[in-house]
């Protein structure tokens, strides 16, 4: 079975053809131009603001001219992660999607339904003419990953509805009512490079074969960060062998839970063996800890040939501190939505830069203002004591839930009719772009819902193919229930 013979047709045709469009976050210039065709092929109206976000606007269907304008909205980027030996051009190669028993998935890279699986829904609702509707406007939003800078750029006027429905929500079933805030917090270390010596045996140190995740929506599993276990171990090390760090570089993406980190070091050969029991020792504590949630972490040692220069032995020293004392993970719950994460951090990525230079990469969330400012002050002042520059991103609001939602409550009924079962009434810990647009547009009345899916960011990403049919279910069922003006 492919993509193509999943029901429902023209949502599955629509991901297809999106997942057939790279379009990587800051690098969604294909991607507009396919938007951009999509609008001129179906007569769609359709304008584009300066940061590339798009609206489509699309009237009421017969009959229906007296429903309030609904805005769907979606981000049209996606997060760009692959296995080690995958062979893939972000830039340039289409997603190789794989039916693969009730999951849809790629091969060795992500797929993207987060969140195009979104941008399909939007087209299929505006190619459709059998669909009842009110007036609807389809906004999709450029770089929504790596900064929400489509959502901070949208401007007053740009869109018209007063009831703005989200399609980035990755479990069929909850609706979303509010979101975490976030911010991020970079470190760089400045180290001296000094010659290595031809005395010392130089060996790679790999942690690899964990499953990563969503650092929001994932955060609360306990997943395996690979950046916090190999800090460990050369915390370890440091305690009880004189050796040298010559690179270190773990992670990539802001809001991934990093998967592989390696370093190279250099050890004085009467060590190397003992070393090598120590990591054994060490990778069966980890395996054990994470036997439940990451059952294929891997640690190995490998010899490798001597690099030029190692990082000077004080900065090293530093450096592996603040690593190892820096925070991740869940730090508080919310007191007020049972099972909820409150705030978290997520120690993102370790990369070697030009100019000497080490860049550390943090991210946290919270669900309230305050928590956030002091989680983020908490992982500057570790990298502070160590002697880092430390700077942080502007952030971005959370969005307040709001219980008396019309749109929420609409939504709970079209549910229920259509499953008879009641929907959860959820917030989620993970960002997404609406309390940014309650900034410019206040009298927003919003929910987020979506089919279910799972490791997204991750190369691991799939969709649950029997979900996209009941969230589409839905979807149609409550524009045709919103109430006349």
């Amino acid at each position: 079975m492919k993509i193509t013979d999943l029901k429902p047709t023209i949502v599955w045709k629509f991901f297809h053809q999106v997942t057939q469009v790279p379009r990587p976050s800051k690098k969604e210039g294909k991607m507009i131009e396919f938007l951009e065709s999509f609008a001129k092929e179906y007569k769609i109206a359709i304008k584009k603001d300066e940061a590339g976000n798009l609206l489509m606007s699309k009237p009421a269907t017969p009959g229906m001219e007296d429903r309030p304008v609904v805005v769907l909205q979606s981000h049209m980027d996606m997060v760009c992660e692959k296995n080690n030996g995958t062979k893939h051009d972000f830039d340039n190669d289409p997603i190789e999607t794989i039916v693969d028993g009730e999951w849809l998935r790629a091969n060795g890279t992500t797929l993207g339904a987060d969140n195009g699986i979104g941008v399909a829904a939007e087209l299929a609702l505006l190619a459709s003419d059998d669909i009842q509707h009110g007036p609807i406007e389809c906004l999709f939003t450029v770089d929504e990953e790596t900064g929400l800078t489509g959502a901070k750029a949208l401007k007053e006027g740009f869109m018209t509805g007063d009831i703005l429905l989200n399609l980035d929500s990755e479990d069929e079933g909850e609706i979303f009512m509010g979101c975490a805030g976030g911010k991020d917090t970079q470190a760089t270390f400045h180290y001296e490079p000094v010659p290595t010596s031809d005395k010392m045996q130089y060996f790679r140190i790999d942690v690899k074969g964990l499953n990563g995740g969503h650092s929001g929506g994932e955060i609360h599993k306990g997943l395996g960060n690979a950046n916090k276990i190999l800090v460990r171990f050369l915390f370890l090390l440091k305690k009880k062998y004189d050796f040298v760090l010559c690179s270190i570089d773990g992670g990539n993406l802001r809001n991934a839970i990093a998967r592989e980190a390696h370093a190279v070091i250099g050890l004085h050969p009467e060590n190397k063996e003992d070393v090598r029991i120590l990591l054994n020792h060490f990778a069966a504590d980890v395996e054990n800890e994470l036997k439940h949630v990451d059952p294929s972490v891997q640690l190995a040692m490998e010899s490798t040939d001597r690099p030029e220069y190692h990082i000077d032995n004080a900065t090293a020293e530093k450096l592996i501190y603040a690593l190892h004392a820096c925070p991740h993970g869940v730090i508080g719950m919310s007191h007020d939505i049972e099972g909820l994460v409150e705030t978290s951090t997520n120690l993102a990525s370790i990369k070697m830069k030009e100019g000497n230079t080490i860049l550390i990469g943090t991210s946290q969330r919270s669900s309230i203002e305050s928590c956030k400012i002091a989680i983020a002050n908490t992982v500057a002042s570790t990298f502070l004591l160590a002697g880092a520059d430390v700077k942080h991103g502007d952030g971005y609001p959370g969005w307040a839930p709001n219980p008396d939602s019309k749109i929420l409550k609409i939504a709970q009924e079209t549910y229920k009719r259509l499953f008879n079962k009641d929907a959860k009434i959820m917030a989620i810990h993970a960002g997404l772009e609406c309390g940014l647009f309650l900034e410019k547009y206040p009298k927003l009345d919003m929910i987020s819902f979506g089919p279910t899916l799972r490791d997204v960011h991750s190369p691991n990403e799939r969709i649950e193919i029997a979900t996209v049919g009941l969230w589409w279910s839905h979807l149609l069922e409550l524009l045709k229930s919103i109430p006349a003006k």
